[in-house]
């Protein structure tokens, strides 16, 4: 009986070690899944917003991010007329804008290696030009502003944007739970996906489309 008891155990511990293992290899070898540029066209070249809207969601379900069921719907996309959504573009789901109280409230979507253009807010008859803060949830997100360039960043600007090229570089990478905020009105910056992708928070005075500049003079804005 003793030794029965004994291989009983012993059983149990080596099942139990081996699928320790195999859900250790199992969640290291998880990895979002990328997809070429020309799934978010159509064939007369025209852009995908439902292809980018899936992708987004994806990315969302990647994460663990909560998705409600009327989230496709309402989630604003766009390559900035482009044509390179996989290098240039964004996710935006928008969930306070109030100008009477002036505050915002809205999420970030970035797929892996994707650019948010560089851009700035400007003062309006509505309201004065944005300030704003993000806080990101999941993945990574490399911002950048004014200030020191940091040599070597990580971002790789496409030659669609300003043929490879912004005005301001100073680096601040954010985590999960880490925030960073714009240092003055009106001031650039752009964001850049890590290689997860990027789910961030903003949390911002009030949004008017108005206001809003890209440095690049090419990029269509809707």
């Amino acid at each position: 009986m003793k030794t029965m008891n004994w291989f009983y155990f012993v059983s149990l511990k080596i099942i139990l070690i081996f699928s320790f293992v195999v859900l250790l290899i199992t969640g290291c070898s998880k990895k979002y899944e990328t997809v070429s540029n020309d799934t978010f066209y159509k064939e007369d070249g025209s852009f995908n917003t439902d292809a980018a809207k899936d992708a987004y969601i994806a990315l969302m379900n990647y994460h663990g991010y909560p998705v409600t069921k009327d989230l496709k719907e309402k989630i604003w996309v766009s390559d900035y007329g482009l044509g390179q959504f996989t290098k240039l573009g964004l996710g935006a789901m928008g969930f306070l804008n109030e100008l009477e109280g002036d505050y915002l409230g809205q999420d970030l979507f970035l797929l892996p290696n994707q650019m948010l253009p560089e851009h700035y807010h400007l003062d309006t008859e509505k309201a004065p030009g944005k300030m704003e803060g993000w806080h990101v949830r999941y993945g990574v997100s490399y911002v950048y502003g004014e200030g020191e360039p940091t040599l070597d960043i990580k971002a790789v600007i496409p030659d669609c944007h300003m043929n490879g090229t912004v005005t301001v570089k100073n680096e601040i990478i954010l985590h999960p739970g880490e925030t960073a905020i714009l240092n003055r009105k009106t001031a650039p910056h752009w964001q850049f996906g890590g290689p997860e992708g990027a789910i961030i928070s903003e949390y911002g005075t009030y949004h008017d489309n108005d206001g809003v500049v890209h440095s690049d003079p090419n990029l269509v804005f809707p």
